[in-house]
């Protein structure tokens, strides 16, 4: 119920503000407002949206959070889109948003509505069933300091014979085709 009201109000808003303007300006003063609202909306999303990832970018190779660039590139773009809407309070709505005071207000008062609520990272043991299950492998126990090292082990093998180096095969057939295929070794 509380997702359709909006869907309701904003037309009868909309509605109310265009013959109020209207009828201060007159009718094609209004139509045009919306239009440039409009075209206004189009270069801000393509402009500043461009803009907005160049600055997670910068932000992401300079190591800093992105989080702050990418929240407001994410709020220049709904400006946008608000602008493009047809009507004078969605487009005085997008005017607010591209003001940089106001999206730091909606960014403070979103992140107090936004909590995280935990991290974590999982690993699947080979022949598990289930991912994330609290498996992890022998040194990577949560909470143990490994200082970034990580066990592993190795083989040295002899190079094969000459033959068989050089030519990538030792003679013998393959699947009953006779040929060499030149791609395996047997």
């Amino acid at each position: 119920m509380w997702l359709l009201l909006p869907f309701v109000i904003l037309p009868i808003v909309e509605i109310a503000l265009f013959i109020q303007v209207g009828g201060a300006i007159g009718v094609l003063p209004t139509i045009a407002l919306v239009v440039l609202s409009t075209l206004g909306g189009t270069a801000v999303m393509r402009r500043q949206g461009a803009l907005a990832m160049l600055d997670v970018q910068r932000a992401m190779q300079e190591f800093r959070d992105p989080a702050a660039p990418m929240a407001h590139g994410a709020l220049i773009m709904i400006a946008g889109l608000l602008l493009i809407v047809p009507g004078l309070f969605t487009s005085a709505l997008g005017l607010l948003l591209l003001i940089p005071a106001v999206r730091e207000l909606v960014m403070r008062w979103m992140g107090r509505r936004i909590g995280v609520s935990g991290t974590g990272y999982g690993y699947r043991a080979p022949g598990r069933d289930s991912d994330f299950a609290g498996d992890y492998p022998a040194g990577f126990r949560r909470g143990s300091s490994r200082d970034g090292v990580i066990d592993g082990e190795y083989s040295v093998q002899d190079d094969p014979p000459a033959p068989v180096r050089e030519g990538l095969t030792d003679g013998r057939t393959q699947g009953g085709t006779g040929g060499k295929s030149g791609w395996t070794r047997h």
